[in-house]
């Protein structure tokens, strides 16, 4: 169990506390609207009204007794760069900021932020890759160069074993797992076998995985 701190509940900084809490941790959430901070009680540890850009506030709530400090601040990136900033001067271990553009990442990582999500940017490219594809299922970027796709298996593909296509000779492509009627086989040997019905979950540069499946 880790210790969280999120500052900012607008929409995503509560559908993150939301999904922590359902994860089993514990959370304390900040921000200056009392009906917001209401509204987050039942999902979180404990939760106070404040301004997160008063160092005198952060440093009462121990920043350094949480595992990770989450400024998800929306519509006010000084304030965002202010409470990350203070955040890190106060002993944070890792800080995670939020940024809606990307010279606001490049500014808070400058001024203290261990890394930066963009919520927004991701999702746009989530959407390009997973709708203008008849083959991607789903994606997960691991960065600029590299994701894991989810896949349907090529019809020349089908009735064969991994090894006998053995893409990760030819394409530098790993094959994590293979997924039937909902089902993730994750054990996957040169043995395993290809049908149809079946999609796969594959590892690679995304260059060399748009020219395996033609994308």
């Amino acid at each position: 169990m880790k210790s969280v701190l999120i500052i900012g509940l607008g929409n995503f900084g509560t559908l993150v506390a939301r999904q922590i809490s359902k994860m089993g941790h514990e959370i304390m959430a900040i921000d200056k609207d009392e009906e917001r901070v209401n509204s987050i009680m039942e999902y979180v540890t404990d939760a106070q009204i404040g301004d997160s850009t008063n160092e005198d506030f952060l440093r009462s709530l121990g920043i350094n007794n949480y595992d990770v400090c989450i400024v998800t601040i929306e519509n006010d990136f000084q304030s965002s760069l202010v409470t990350t900033a203070t955040l890190k001067e106060l002993g944070g271990k890792f800080v995670i900021a939020r940024a809606q553009r990307e010279i606001q990442e490049k500014f808070l990582l400058r001024n203290g932020a261990d890394q930066v999500v963009n919520p927004d940017k991701q999702m746009a490219k989530w959407t390009a890759i997973r709708y203008t594809s008849d083959h991607i299922l789903d994606y997960i970027q691991l960065d600029e160069n590299h994701g894991i796709y989810e896949v349907n298996i090529p019809d020349q593909w089908i009735g064969k074993t991994v090894g006998q296509i053995d893409i990760r000779k030819k394409y530098g492509i790993n094959i994590m797992g293979v997924k039937e009627k909902g089902n993730m086989l994750l054990s996957v040997t040169p043995d395993t076998y290809l049908g149809s019905g079946k999609s796969m979950l594959v590892l690679g540069e995304n260059k060399a995985i748009q020219k395996c499946f033609h994308l």
